[in-house]
């Protein structure tokens, strides 16, 4: 036993390999950037051996540390087995769970909600994430990401097939009788979104009809539905984050299916404690018919 080295040191590299990030491995463990960049170099130290390549803003394994972290990662799991097995489970504990606030203000709400009515011992963390680098298997239980589910290290459901459309508010949707209507007013451009106005407007009739629009563009949803919903403009938005606002409707039917969607995803070398499965199972499409009580 005297060859291994500290296990604090071990669970600094462990964090630090995940998140590719000492300030992100500090701030999982409750430590500062600089207390993990002591343990790392004092364990490169004892091990003879470079772990980790430091660039200028990132960071990236060695060939040995990808060997390495294998073998870490399974004795951590035998360390969390043996512990259950000989003491049983842990105290109840809360469910960290990362999504972006516009689906956190419109579509989880509601479902957050009822989910503490239902089971109020359980804490729920909320975490946001704008960017998809925001989001990953570390840190948190459960994810609602949006894209097309392709994420190798996350076990992912689709929370089901995704449209998007115009929104504004009922004041400013009573002067737009069809899409041409949209002429000289402004569009709100939400950044990110493999579909925007242009293809709304073209399987619309009007291709082009941006050129004839004032335009302004914001780097989240959360924002350009606040704008739409004060009259500011018109929104292109999905279906799914109109349920339930009352200072926003769609002028037009017409939706334009998107390849992306939202899922509900999970890490998939984490076994879910009890109360992240619970949370799973109630916000799951399939299970929550059966999760929530009658």
């Amino acid at each position: 036993m005297d060859s291994l080295p500290p296990l604090i040191w071990l669970q600094a590299f462990e964090a630090a390999a995940r998140t590719l990030s000492f300030t992100a491995a500090g701030r999982e463990l409750g430590v500062t950037q600089a207390a993990i960049s002591q343990r790392i170099r004092l364990l490169e130290d004892r091990l003879g051996q470079k772990l980790f390549v430091r660039h200028p803003r990132s960071l990236s394994l060695t060939p040995a540390g990808r060997a390495w972290l294998p073998s870490i990662h399974d004795a951590f799991a035998r360390l969390a087995e043996g512990t259950q097995e000989v003491f049983g489970a842990a105290p109840s504990r809360s469910v960290t769970l990362r999504t972006t606030p516009v689906i956190q203000q419109n579509w989880l709400a509601p479902r957050l909600l009822a989910f503490h009515r239902a089971h109020p011992e359980i804490a729920v963390r909320l975490v946001s994430a704008i960017w998809p680098d925001d989001f990953g298997p570390q840190g948190a239980d459960i994810e609602i990401r949006y894209g097309d589910g392709g994420w190798g290290e996350m076990e992912a459901v689709s929370l089901g097939t995704e449209s998007l459309l115009p929104a504004c508010s009922p004041e400013l949707a009573a002067e737009l009788g069809e899409p041409a209507d949209l002429a000289g007013h402004t569009l709100l451009h939400a950044a990110g979104f493999a579909l925007g106005w242009p293809t709304w407007l073209e399987r619309a009739g009007v291709a082009g009809l941006d050129r004839h629009c004032l335009a302004l563009t914001c780097d989240n949803q959360v924002m350009s539905l606040a704008l739409a919903g004060r009259g500011g403009g018109v929104a292109l938005t999905h279906r799914r984050l109109l349920e339930g606002r009352r200072d926003l409707v769609a002028p037009f039917a017409l939706a334009v299916p998107s390849e992306e969607a939202f899922w509900l995803a999970r890490p998939r070398r984490r076994s879910a404690h009890p109360e992240a499965q619970r949370l799973w199972a109630w916000l799951h499409p399939q299970e929550a018919a059966t999760a929530r009580p009658s």
